[in-house]
């Protein structure tokens, strides 16, 4: 009986070092959580949407607006307390945001998607760079949260990555990936 009590109080030692070990480096001036958006059906958007109006727009499923709960709830068992959550300004990106339940939530343009013109990849992943360079700096010790798209992940990282999944990225002074931890989307 001794050796089982032992055992659980071991068991939830190490879920606990696991879960302040993600806040902990969050906490930090050298990582930053980027995060797709979560399930939004279909790819890119209809011809002629406009970021004024969702309705034009591909928007998460309910089982998309599920998982963004889900996450959110996840990153607080992982004793993520506090976050700086910026977002694209597509709407699945603001209700994937929106739905994590952190306070502070603001549109970041530098998380933009460049589907419909992929020429300005550089340009955005170089803003976003700056944006993650500066911001690091000033966030006192609060995780920064970065909601974004498919291809702004990958331009920024190298890596393709399913709706909700999450890339835990250590970042040099200038915002530049050094190395990354892929956290698929929990269910």
């Amino acid at each position: 009986m001794k050796s089982l009590l032992y055992f659980a109080v071991c068991t939830l030692a190490c879920v606990f070092a696991q879960a302040s070990e993600l806040a902990d480096k969050l906490k930090s001036h050298d990582y930053v959580l980027l995060m797709r958006h979560t399930r939004a059906p279909g790819v890119g958007d209809p011809s002629g949407y406009t970021l004024a109006d969702c309705k034009t727009q591909r928007n998460l499923s309910a089982e998309g607006r599920k998982q963004a709960i889900v996450i959110g709830q996840w990153l607080r068992k992982q004793d993520v307390k506090k976050a700086d959550v910026r977002t694209s300004a597509w709407c699945r990106c603001k209700d994937t945001a929106a739905l994590l339940k952190f306070d502070g939530l603001q549109i970041e343009p530098s998380l933009n998607s460049f589907f419909d013109d992929m020429g300005k990849a550089n340009d955005v992943t170089q803003q976003l760079q700056q944006f993650i360079a500066l911001n690091l700096k000033t966030k006192g010790n609060q995780a920064l949260i970065l909601v974004s798209h498919h291809v702004n992940i990958h331009a920024f990282m190298g890596e393709n990555i399913d709706s909700g999944d999450m890339v835990l990225a250590k970042v040099a002074p200038q915002g530049k990936v050094i190395n990354y931890t892929l956290i698929p989307r929990p269910d």
